[in-house]
């Protein structure tokens, strides 16, 4: 069960503002507030292990993650009286911590090489080699750095979403604000720009 870690650790004021924007009017008994607050609860406990896990396989650090998983559920807390449900919660969340993720990168003056790539060569290449006929996952790796820094943002930002996120093609759609056809093409392009770098470095 997701750690009420967020929701414990806000500043009386910063509820304070957040209830002001969700309960309009005067001052509302304890009740009330309370329950005004348990939406985003269960919103928090229901979403926290897979944005969590999401951030995770993202960088591949615990300490960061978690770091990164409150600031994207302190900034949803933030705006959760603008969430119309248009979207699904977790999609809505990935958004919002998709964003934290790279607002982190450029704090840190870091760039999306730095993404653990091993699960994008497991989901694009395990039925493609054998111990054989490759090197050093690592070494696959390295070369798909190479790659990543030259491919279009959106299609970073397909595969984040689609192999990191475990989002199915609408959901990624509604994240980035295309198409879901739009969304399969680029993820698809993407791996075939993926297959031929591999092929013509010979590591495959």
């Amino acid at each position: 069960m997701a750690r009420l870690l967020f929701l414990c650790s806000l500043r009386r004021e910063q509820k304070e503002a957040w209830l002001a924007k969700t309960i309009r009017g005067k001052p509302r008994p304890q009740e009330r507030r309370d329950e005004a607050l348990k939406p985003f609860e269960e919103l928090y406990q229901m979403h926290y292990s897979r944005i969590y896990a999401f951030l995770f396989r993202l960088c591949r650090d615990r300490d960061l993650a978690e770091e990164l998983t409150q600031e994207t559920f302190y900034q949803a807390f933030a705006s959760f009286h603008q969430f119309k449900g248009k979207s699904e919660p977790y999609t809505w969340l990935v958004a919002i911590a998709k964003h934290v993720y790279y607002r982190y990168l450029r704090k840190k003056k870091q760039s999306v090489q730095v993404i653990d790539l091993s699960l994008v060569l497991e989901t694009y290449c395990s039925n493609n080699r054998t111990p054989q006929e490759t090197l050093e996952q690592k070494e696959l790796e390295e070369s798909l750095r190479t790659l990543v820094k030259r491919i279009p943002e959106k299609y970073r930002d397909v595969i984040m979403l689609r192999i990191y996120a475990e989002l199915p093609f609408a959901q990624v759609a509604s994240v980035l604000n295309i198409s879901e056809n739009s969304a399969k093409v680029i993820y698809y392009r993407a791996k075939k720009m993926l297959m031929e770098e591999l092929n013509h470095g010979n590591l495959m």
